[in-house]
């Protein structure tokens, strides 16, 4: 029955990448009926990723009072209704207004469920569940695409994976008992070697010793990630003088390398152990940076992006799986729902800067600006090692 299960929280993972690249595949089509500047998506985004991180604050007190089979299948149908509800907004303010459950039910999942993996399940389902998570990132502007093309418009696409959001919904309520009884035996075990399960006050998370380093580091990646995301298109026109098709399809190598590199991962977990993942993952991100670094040489740039996929694949998954290692697994849930708010402030507010660097001064200083967080990010991860080694865990 756990493999059951298991098979549903993959499910969850997909159905959690499903609606994050829906409204850059619509906005477009969406804009032109709003009678919208090309700007105002980023208000949507900066809205939904507030209520992300709202609901990720607050996953630690949600998650102890309902359980994580509970807390996934309400945030799931909350993400269901707010997709919903965009399918059938008529006007601009609509958005906004729906965009807000939208983000809180995007947090409370997945924090919840990574949570759940970190203690329960080995690291290389880690990086497969979120190899999961580019899947269905991955799927969703195909059937936003399918949808345009028949005619159907930009909502039948968000009412398809509404729908595809309401089934997993049910399947994830029809599941709740196997979440019940899986977290009873872990509550058993955990009594056992007198280890209780806690709701972390913010105060204390931050007085955890490493906590903010990791919180740090965890901003750095994520800034480091969705910065190279949304620019690399812009680099390579500038930079390279690609045409803005040329630039669009090598840009997607770029997620294509997450996204494969964490099925690789998956296996050499078994091997390795997070710590020297993340490592060897910074190292690569350097040497992708290197590479597109290098003046007007086309095979490179887009080599370089493909590296800094690869770099990036080990690096969320396996910080979050240290995470009840390194900080006690009555911590664990607290702990995570600040890394994933750290992380989506690094996705929100660091490619931003980084327009504004790039409109004012050069979208050329793209590898500059991914050193910054790069070094920084290993820094911090070196002052969580040292601070949380006397666990003898951290291996």
């Amino acid at each position: 029955m756990f493999a059951l299960l298991i098979a549903i929280i993959y499910l969850s993972f997909i159905s959690l990448g499903l609606p994050d690249s829906l409204l850059g595949a619509a906005w477009p089509v969406m804009r032109v009926e709003f009678n919208a500047p090309l700007s105002y998506a980023g208000i949507i985004s900066m809205i939904i990723c507030a209520g992300t991180i709202i609901s990720s604050l607050l996953s630690d007190k949600m998650t102890k009072k309902l359980g994580t089979g509970l807390v996934t299948a309400l945030s799931v149908l909350t993400t269901a209704v707010a997709l919903f509800l965009f399918s059938v907004s008529s006007n601009f303010w609509m958005l906004v207004v729906f965009a807000i459950p939208y983000g809180l039910g995007a947090g409370g999942v997945d924090s919840a469920l990574n949570n759940y993996v970190a203690l329960h399940l080995k690291a290389r389902h880690m990086s497969w569940l979120h190899c999961m998570w580019g899947v269905g990132a991955a799927v969703s502007p195909y059937i936003m695409s399918f949808a345009l093309t028949r005619g159907t418009g930009w909502n039948q696409g968000y009412l398809i994976i509404s729908v595809i959001q309401i089934v997993l919904t049910a399947c994830i309520f029809i599941s709740l008992p196997l979440w019940k009884k899986r977290e009873k035996e872990s509550l058993d075990v955990a009594q056992i070697n007198e280890v209780k399960p806690q709701s972390v006050p913010f105060k204390k998370i931050f007085k955890i010793k490493g906590a903010a380093a990791c919180f740090i580091c965890f901003f750095c990646y994520c800034a480091l990630e969705q910065t190279t995301m949304l620019w690399a298109s812009s680099y390579m026109i500038r930079h390279n003088g690609l045409t803005a098709e040329d630039a669009a399809k090598y840009a997607s190598l770029f997620f294509i390398g997450i996204t494969a590199g964490r099925g690789i991962n998956g296996f050499l977990t078994i091997k390795f152990s997070d710590k020297t993942l993340i490592r060897a993952g910074q190292l690569i991100i350097l040497a992708g940076v290197a590479l597109i670094a290098v003046p007007k040489v086309n095979a490179l740039t887009v080599a370089g992006f493909v590296v800094i996929g690869l770099g990036c694949a080990p690096i969320y998954p396996s910080i979050i799986h240290m995470t009840p290692f390194l900080f006690g697994k009555e911590n664990s849930q607290a702990l995570i729902g600040v890394q994933m708010a750290s992380a989506y402030l690094g996705s929100c507010f660091a490619p931003p800067v980084f327009g504004l660097i790039a409109n004012h001064v050069s979208p050329g200083l793209l590898p500059l600006y991914e050193i910054v967080f790069l070094a920084l990010m290993i820094v911090m991860h070196e002052v969580v090692v040292k601070k949380t080694s006397a666990r003898r865990l951290f291996s």
